[in-house]
């Protein structure tokens, strides 16, 4: 078939590479000038499978109170109220629960470890480079109330078969030497030694150049404006260069996704939480991470790629606002220093923004949506990277009319209509109209 992918980021490049893996002719459109120019620029560069989990949990509620008068506040909500944003939160409180946290998390880890598996097949076959590691991932806690928190996600690992190791202070130097100087300020470490790190840009732009090479057709620099439907589904997308037709659409906009599919009559759980960065150049080497470390207090990952630290997190709720402000590069430099305190010159960092687009399960939409011939690829939140490769393959299997090679049904659009008529007849919940 003929295929246009609709952005250009990490999720609709992998979408294109396997779609085009798959013997389809594609071309992928996108408003900026190249590849992984917005939320996959300059992200934490984790890929943590076994830390995939819905930021809907218990006791979050409770937590994000405190969190807000923190400060180096982790979480930030812009006092700007509007219906989406309420309704938005008003969901992600609702999966707030035990039984929601524990079907989220699978299916997340579900998908998080095939595409880990699926990256590492890739690199494999096409000797792909981007600053990758294969040394793990070491969740950091500084209280021991954190430490008893983790027992409810080593219970799901555990029961996902996912490695791990529950280490104490000296262990977690061990892991990471650079840690060494902070050691005094550490209770323990749950590490994932399968996790990988990597840099998301340079993987993106890559792939892209390969894809290229393979038959893929990428429009840069052009706007999407709309698609137009006739008799029940997409006939063209419109764009600044005209009308573009194909047998099946791919969206892949993350954050914009919605607003794309909303004159179609698909609302789309996906908003923007803006996420923020920096990247500085090793100075020492020897008190610098070896690959990932998440500061659990500040929500806040660090990460080794080359001769760079990336310092990653953090979660404003503000819509499409992207101003930097100098308040959350203090938080990400005081989470780096406290813990590798040397390791970077900070007075060299390079300070980003990007919007994570996020769904209030924690769960990407990847799959069919409620039009014939479009596809959806969206709502991955902080693990697009983490997730890129997975869903891009099961996308391509499911626009092919094959059967992915892990479930996928819980992964769709679909799961929203199902669970809005169950909310409807409940009486309950925010349903999500067809």
């Amino acid at each position: 078939m003929k295929v246009v992918v609709l952005g250009a980021g990490v999720i609709g490049v992998t979408s294109a590479w396997y779609l085009a893996k798959a013997g389809h002719e594609v071309t992928v459109i996108d408003r900026q000038p190249a590849a992984a120019l917005e939320t996959s620029f300059a992200n934490a560069g984790e890929i943590s499978p076994g830390y995939s989990s819905p930021w809907a949990a218990p006791g979050i509620p409770v937590k994000a109170l405190k969190w807000l008068f923190m400060e180096h506040a982790p979480l930030i909500i812009q006092p700007r109220m509007d219906w989406t944003k309420l309704s938005w939160m008003a969901r992600m409180l609702m999966n707030c629960t035990a039984d929601a946290y524990a079907v989220n998390k699978s299916r997340m880890v579900r998908l998080a470890e095939y595409s880990r598996d699926c990256l590492m097949e890739l690199r494999a076959e096409t000797g792909i480079s981007y600053d990758e590691r294969t040394q793990g991932t070491l969740q950091l806690f500084r209280t021991e109330k954190q430490v008893a928190a983790a027992e409810k996600d080593i219970a799901v690992l555990r029961a996902d078969g996912v490695p791990f190791e529950v280490l104490d202070a000296d262990a977690c130097v061990a892991a990471e030497p650079g840690l060494a100087g902070a050691r005094g300020k550490i209770a323990g470490g749950l590490r994932l030694p399968g996790d990988e790190t990597g840099d998301c840009f340079k993987f993106t732009q890559s792939l892209a150049d390969m894809a290229r090479a393979a038959g893929v057709t990428f429009r840069h620099g052009v706007s999407i404006d709309r698609l137009e439907a006739e008799t029940g589904r997409i006939a063209a997308v419109h764009t600044s260069e005209g009308r573009v037709t194909a047998d099946a659409f791919v969206v892949a906009l993350g954050s914009y996704s919605p607003k794309l599919v909303a004159p179609l009559g698909i609302k789309l759980p996906v908003y923007p939480v803006k996420g923020y960065s920096i990247t500085v150049p090793v100075v020492d080497a020897a008190k610098a991470p070896v690959s990932t470390v998440m500061d659990e207090t500040h929500k806040i990952a660090i990460t080794r790629l080359g001769e760079r630290i990336r310092v990653g997190g953090m979660a404003e709720i503000a819509g499409f606002d992207m101003h930097l402000h100098p308040k959350r590069q203090a938080t990400l430099t005081h989470s780096v220093e406290d813990l590798f305190g040397g390791a970077g010159d900070q007075s060299r960092a390079d300070f980003w923004c990007g919007l994570r687009p996020m769904t209030p399960d924690g769960t990407p939409i990847v799959g069919r949506s409620s039009v014939k011939n479009l596809f959806l690829n969206t709502g991955h939140g902080t693990l697009g990277w983490t997730m890129a490769a997975g869903s891009g393959r099961v996308l391509a299997d499911i626009v092919s009319g094959r059967r992915a090679e892990i479930e996928a049904a819980d992964l769709g659009y679909a799961r929203y209509l199902r669970e809005g008529r169950k909310g409807m007849r409940a009486g309950g919940g925010v349903p999500v109209p067809a």
